[in-house]
């Protein structure tokens, strides 16, 4: 397949490195440094030493009729991309990031017929050397998509993947159990220690108020490792919150800051008929 990836973070790079394996033929769009780190290595470089060479550019060119465009960007910035993605020959265009929007305004900016989501179950980052650090989870959660063509193209590359009818729902979900650990991890990077018991317990009561508006909003929680992890006792998700902040290879996950989590709360807010007071209280303040 001809695949065109935009945007080459840890997650976009170790899509890039799986399928240049199986053999597809790829192009990585990024800009700045990680266009510049791109360009000199010749495709993605990672941790162990190989590079998985692919075209590299600085813009997607529209013009070219790929098989699939794969857009793993921060949701704060995927509206920057949409005109050219509107004005693509892409035949399939599948968007792939965190959120707890609604989806119809990216079906409808890129066509229904053209239309597919996911989300990774990829733990990665791109060091300040443009290495790429990777983990392909293979056990608890799959990488999930709406297509399951896609889903087999994945898999075939070493990307475990299933297939969800219910995407928004998953996404709610997983933005309910995610954003507390992404707070954490964000946290004690920032400050190089584990957080707090306090703050641990804190982050516990939001996780269970995004689980209660998950519900509140009609969804189910989905997939089975989120409603499990719904169901545990307040002082038990804090413990885990806790000790995971002291792993030092779990705090380097927290180097992407606080943005990300920010922009789900934010969305979380927007979406609740109600006030949602841990939520609001465990929200950092990005003004200073």
């Amino acid at each position: 397949m001809k695949i065109a990836i935009l945007g080459a973070g840890g997650i976009g790079s170790t899509f890039v490195v799986q399928l240049v394996k199986a053999s597809h033929e790829v192009t990585v769009v990024a800009r700045g440094a990680r266009l510049e780190q791109l360009e000199r290595a010749g495709g993605v470089a990672t941790l162990g030493g190989s590079t998985a060479r692919a075209r590299v550019a600085a813009a997607l060119p529209t013009d070219e009729a790929f098989d699939l465009v794969l857009v793993s960007v921060l949701a704060s910035q995927v509206d920057a991309v949409l005109p050219t993605l509107a004005k693509s020959s892409a035949r399939r265009i599948m968007f792939m990031f965190n959120t707890f929007e609604p989806l119809g305004r990216l079906r409808d900016a890129v066509g229904s017929e053209r239309f597919t989501f996911g989300f990774p179950s990829i733990l990665a980052r791109v060091d300040e050397h443009g290495l790429l650090h990777a983990d392909i989870q293979r056990r608890g959660l799959l990488t999930t998509v709406t297509d399951g063509a896609l889903a087999r193209v994945f898999s075939n590359a070493g990307i475990p993947t299933v297939v969800t009818e219910d995407m928004v729902s998953w996404l709610r979900a997983h933005a309910a159990a995610i954003v507390p650990f992404m707070l954490a991890v964000g946290e004690a990077h920032a400050s190089k220690a584990g957080i707090s018991w306090q703050k641990a317990d804190l982050l516990a009561e939001a996780m269970a108020e995004g689980f209660a508006l998950v519900g509140a909003l009609g969804h189910p929680l989905v997939p089975s490792e989120v409603a499990l992890l719904s169901h545990m006792p307040r002082a038990a998700v804090a413990l885990v919150l806790w000790t995971a902040t002291r792993v030092p290879t779990v705090r380097a996950m927290g180097a992407g800051g606080m943005r990300e989590p920010v922009a789900l709360i934010d969305a979380m807010v927007a979406a609740a008929q109600t006030d949602l007071p841990a939520l609001r209280r465990v929200r950092p303040d990005l003004t200073n």
